[in-house]
């Protein structure tokens, strides 16, 4: 059996039939039954060429017109265009047309097929570069595209087509600023009745640095957040923390498309960390802002472990069992919301492990000597919970109520948007400019917000239902 397959073209006055690929078949089985993937290559590819050259004939031929007279333009010469597609890179002849002398123009000549393909990318193509990068290696990107379409790709050039989307998406952003709330309490009351609130949790991750040739540059911190909101799909948003130079504007642009109103509760929770503790303040007059219990209580958690591996001398006056007790009795007051009394008693815990260390027979311990870290550990809790007193609520209260009290979800988030990407397998090294705008496309290809993006862009991608088009006889 021979099937021969044809595209017709239907123009004002004529009917044009062009041959695309004929296929053949023997015996019938599972491996000949309908398309391979290679003939399907071959077929779409032999249907843009002779699409695009009728296409690009008719505009051309359209062009020709003078706009003010009327006269037909010269051609100057023929350029070659090439216009890289899903179906194949396409070797267009584009014509340098002579303007007309009824008017005065800036040059002698011009190029129409230029003006409207100057990326020489198409938008589907930079949009499944984009987005399968963002989720997969450039390699493992290029390696898909070229078995799935009849494409040729080299990862470099994945990577420069990635880096234009993400700044573009960068350049749509506002100018950031420090305080985003705006009116008066008055005009808060006078909005209508705003959605469901909106819980957000930040939370940090760390990925290995690349400097040059430098091998021991480190990590750098990257800052991630998923916005959580009732019958609502969750938001995602991230940046690196010493690159980015927009990033409170990142965050009210996450919370103005899923709906945020200046009278809407709203709830932000974070490790007490500073960047990440600043960031979401004036951006709602409704906020509230609390710590992660999730990280208070493993800093009390460490803390025990480090009594549990110590011995203390029968000599002093100081036993396991009542700094284990003390440890409790802060975890308790800080789950009830007490900080007062909490810092009160890792005063008093502070107190007696610095005894320790300035004993007779313990004189100057070092600083590696394991009574000298629990005291350090102490100090630095009793520190953390002064500084963040103010975001300290009662645990418990809100616990009862099922009320958010830690970033859980925030930390699936940075295995989701970082860890799987940049760092477990990934033994690659980023640039923080290079982490960043990867950053960017990722995020909004997890929020699904990639595609409407370049629908924004390109009016024409937005998707049509070609089903009830006749089919031609």
């Amino acid at each position: 059996m021979r099937i021969t397959i044809q595209m017709i073209i239907h123009t004002d006055d004529q009917k044009i039939v062009k041959d695309i690929s004929c296929l053949e078949r023997q015996e019938l089985s599972a491996e000949t039954l309908g398309l391979t993937l290679e003939e399907a290559k071959v077929i779409t590819s032999g249907i843009q060429e002779t699409m695009t050259a009728y296409q690009v004939s008719q505009y051309t031929s359209n062009q020709r017109a003078c706009r003010c007279c009327g006269k037909p333009r010269l051609i100057k010469g023929y350029n070659p265009l090439i216009y890289r597609t899903l179906f194949g890179i396409l070797h267009l002849k584009s014509p340098r047309l002579l303007e007309c002398d009824c008017q005065k123009h800036e040059k002698s000549s011009f190029s129409p097929l230029t003006k409207i393909l100057h990326e020489h990318t198409a938008p589907e193509l930079l949009y499944l570069e984009s987005k399968w990068s963002s989720l997969m290696s450039y390699g493992t990107t290029v390696k898909l595209l070229e078995e799935v379409f009849p494409v040729h790709i080299h990862p470099s050039s994945v990577f420069d087509n990635m880096v234009k989307v993400s700044t573009r998406l960068e350049e749509e952003l506002g100018k950031e600023q420090i305080m985003y709330i705006e009116g008066c309490q008055q005009e808060w009351d006078a909005l209508p009745r705003p959605g469901a609130p909106l819980t957000v949790g930040l939370d940090g991750g760390y990925v290995h640095a690349r400097e040059d040739n430098n091998r021991k540059a480190g990590w750098f911190e990257v800052i991630v957040g998923k916005s959580l909101q009732e019958d609502c799909s969750s938001k995602r948003f991230g940046f690196v923390v010493s690159y980015d130079t927009k990033p409170k504007r990142k965050l009210y642009e996450l919370l103005k498309k899923q709906g945020l109103q200046n009278n809407q509760d709203i709830t932000f929770l974070t490790d007490g960390c500073d960047d990440v503790r600043e960031l979401p303040l004036y951006l709602s007059p409704k906020s509230e802002h609390i710590i992660d219990w999730f990280h208070i209580t493993m800093k009390i958690t460490v803390i025990k472990q480090m009594v549990k591996g110590m011995s203390f001398s029968p000599k002093l006056n100081i036993k396991k069992l009542d700094i284990e007790e003390g440890l409790e009795r802060v975890k308790w007051c800080v789950w009830h919301g007490n900080v007062f009394k909490a810092l009160k008693k890792l005063e008093s815990l502070g107190f007696t492990l610095e005894d320790l260390i300035y004993e007779e027979d313990l004189v100057q311990k070092s600083e590696d000597s394991k009574e000298y870290k629990l005291w350090k550990a102490v100090d630095e809790l009793q520190e953390y919970l002064k500084v963040n007193s103010p975001f300290i609520p009662n645990y418990g209260e809100r616990y009862r109520y099922g009320e958010h009290i830690s970033t859980a979800f925030a930390e699936s988030t940075v295995n989701e948007v970082i860890s799987k990407r940049m760092v477990k397998q990934q033994q690659m090294r980023w640039t923080k400019k290079g982490a960043h705008q990867l950053l960017q496309v990722r995020i909004k290809t997890l929020n699904e917000e990639l595609r409407p993006a370049f629908e924004t862009w390109y009016p024409n991608m937005k998707k049509k239902d070609y089903s009830s088009l006749p089919l031609a006889a």
